[in-house]
């Protein structure tokens, strides 16, 4: 396995956590009062049009040469703070 799968392996499993734990705060929302319930779910929204840019520049990564792909990697880790930012204010929110 090259340095670039397993970057891009870490990455999709975290992914793949957070979404779990997202999972799991939206049926929290769902039990909310309404006006709750929108906020809630506006900042769900918000970070999963985070997540799946985070997925978009992963992908970008299938496509980059092993000698070049340390290139794309900073538009992914830009992303991915975006995404880890977001989660944490989730988590905070849920607590």
């Amino acid at each position: 396995m090259s340095l670039k799968d397993a970057y891009k392996d870490k990455m999709n499993a975290q992914l793949d956590e957070w979404d779990a734990e997202v999972a799991k705060m939206r049926a929290k929302a769902d039990k909310s009062e309404a006006d709750a319930r929108i906020d809630h779910y506006k900042e769900i929204n918000g970070w999963e049009a985070h997540r799946d840019s985070a997925r978009t520049k992963l992908k970008d990564l299938d496509t980059a040469a092993e000698d070049t792909w340390e290139d794309v990697k900073n538009g992914v880790e830009n992303a991915w703070n975006d995404v880890r930012h977001g989660f944490t204010k989730l988590t905070n929110r849920f607590s």
